[in-house]
């Protein structure tokens, strides 16, 4: 009997598997794509190009300290820093300066005293002062169990500063202040601090990578983690995305983990003595213990195709909000870098490019899904990560991501992405080329992933690159319900959850692989006790 089968490969289950097999499990990682890695997967679309399938700028893992306790450079994981880790081009037709966001906070500072004004600059000085610490409290909070008493230990003792000029004195209401901040608004936390629109923009859009609208209550630590970007930007692969999980896969195999793919995972049994794993292939693993790192709702299918209450189970489904889909993707294959207007490509082309001036054209975006539709403009993302590491494209091309939000994976009328992906795509592109004028013109290839294509291939249900909702309600122990946070299911002991189902949410951090085998481990060790005497 095996001590824990994984399922599924993707980055968090991965982290997984590395840590249970490091402290003397056997293991085995069971895969439906013949592919390792899940949305932190790179592969060949274009001839020469290895393009990632999911993410591509890495934010989180590098605060998380995983890549040193794995020690995943020994496997051959390198990150390039994205510094400058961002830039907002001047609006369309204007002759403004872009804001260029430096590792540097002074040199910030500078670019947004250019571009926005000297009242700006010095807010975002004290901005970073200010949030940079209480955003690495947050990513605390995120490497832990999400307890009210590890979450009261990541967070006690913080005081209430608001913005410039406005600082309040400590007090006994100093918690209740505190946590309204963090309960707040993006939107709100923005206008508080700064005057100029296009600066809240760029700042809005780098917070909405999370998912939410920064009108959403609980967004404002989403747009303060930008302030922890001075201390360690976004990271870029060498190689893509997917070289973060080739190095955990490396890491397994050298402590003697398996894995297996090309074949899912269609069954969970629970056994007395702990489970068994059936696959399309016609396998059955017994193992004592499970560490599924699909989405949670693909778990629970997996869990009444062997014999689960479907009562249950049914009710767990109704209350878990996958939400109308995030955004899709266009990946590119270019003969040059954007050329933005009157900008350095060097300012440009390192970090994410943020090509939205104004809120508004968020708020238009998300609403719009909400219904079904398309947003009225397309709010893009562009990263050109050729510029950092040429390894990922032809000789003499570069190659592009374009995200854009908000995407439904549900449209109106009963349309299909299949007849409305290609003019979408088209669309993006527009966009991109009304900031950095022939743009179009150079894209000699492109590769495009509509929400129904993110859901198809790398099984992220409803489009959802976040599996389910990062709103307030489906955070922290409530993630994504009470009765399967913690990363257990209730009823289902041996069985633990890992992914951006469960705490802190998605993104790549790896924090919930970790803590799911830590929580795996420490549940294991009074029976291993026991085994240990009875000898």
């Amino acid at each position: 009997m095996l001590d824990a089968a994984v399922i599924g490969s993707g980055h968090n289950a991965l982290v997984s598997a590395c840590y249970v097999a490091r402290a003397g499990w056997s293991v085995e990682v069971l895969e439906r794509d013949t592919v390792v890695g899940g949305a932190v997967s790179t592969v060949e679309r274009f001839p020469g190009h290895q393009v990632d399938r999911g993410s591509s700028a890495h934010i989180m893992v590098r605060h998380t300290g995983i890549i040193e306790e794995l020690d995943l450079a020994r496997f051959g994981l390198r990150y390039i820093d994205c510094d400058p880790w961002a830039f907002a081009p001047p609006p369309p037709g204007t002759d403004a300066a872009p804001i260029v966001f430096r590792r540097s906070v002074a040199d910030t500072c500078a670019s947004i005293e250019a571009a926005c004004g000297a009242r700006d600059a010095d807010a975002y000085r004290r901005f970073v002062e200010v949030w940079g610490p209480r955003s690495a409290r947050v990513m605390r909070a995120f490497g832990a169990a999400p307890s009210a008493p590890n979450l009261a230990r990541a967070f006690w003792g913080m005081k209430p500063e608001r913005g410039p000029g406005r600082f309040a004195k400590s007090s006994p209401a100093d918690g209740s202040a505190v946590s309204r901040e963090f309960l707040g608004t993006g939107d709100a936390l923005l206008d508080e601090w700064f005057d100029d629109e296009r600066l809240k923009a760029a700042l809005a859009w780098f917070g909405a990578q999370s998912g939410p609208p920064m009108s959403e209550p609980g967004t404002a630590p989403m747009v303060g983690f930008s302030a922890l970007m001075h201390s360690l930007p976004p990271g870029r692969a060498v190689g893509g995305s997917g070289a973060l999980t080739a190095a955990l896969a490396a890491r397994l195999s050298a402590d003697g983990g398996r894995l297996h793919t090309g074949d899912e995972v269609t069954a969970l049994v629970r056994r007395a003595d702990g489970w068994t794993v059936r696959t399309a292939g016609g396998r059955e693993l017994n193992a004592r213990t499970v560490i599924a790192g699909c989405h949670v709702l693909t778990t629970l299918d997996l869990l009444e195709a062997g014999g689960h209450d479907r009562a249950v189970l049914d009710a767990w489904r109704r209350r878990i909000r996958v939400g109308p889909g995030i955004g899709m993707v266009v990946r590119l294959a270019t003969t040059d870098l954007p050329r933005y207007t009157g900008c350095d490509t060097a300012d440009s082309s390192t970090g994410l490019q943020l090509l939205v001036p104004d809120r508004r054209m968020l708020h238009a975006a998300h609403g719009s899904a909400l219904a079904g539709e398309l947003p009225p403009e397309p709010a893009v993302l562009a990263m050109s990560f050729s510029a950092l590491d040429p390894s990922i494209a032809a000789p003499g091309q570069h190659q592009l991501s374009l995200w854009s939000q908000w995407h439904p994976y549900r449209l109106s009328q009963g349309r299909e992405w299949a007849d409305h992906g290609a003019r979408e795509a088209d669309r993006i592109i527009e966009m991109m080329d009304r900031f950095a004028p022939g743009f179009a013109s150079t894209v000699v290839a492109r590769h495009v992933q509509t929400p129904a294509d993110i859901e198809s291939e790398l099984g992220m249900l409803g489009g959802n690159v976040m599996h389910v909702e990062m709103s307030l309600d489906q955070m922290f122990f409530w993630r994504p319900l009470p009765e399967l946070a913690q990363h257990r299911v209730l009823g289902a002991p041996g069985l633990y959850l890992t992914g951006a189902s469960t705490h802190p949410g998605g993104g790549v951090s790896g924090a919930s692989g970790r803590t799911a085998a830590q929580v795996a481990l420490g549940d294991a060790r009074p029976s291993l006790v026991r085994r240990l005497l009875s000898r």
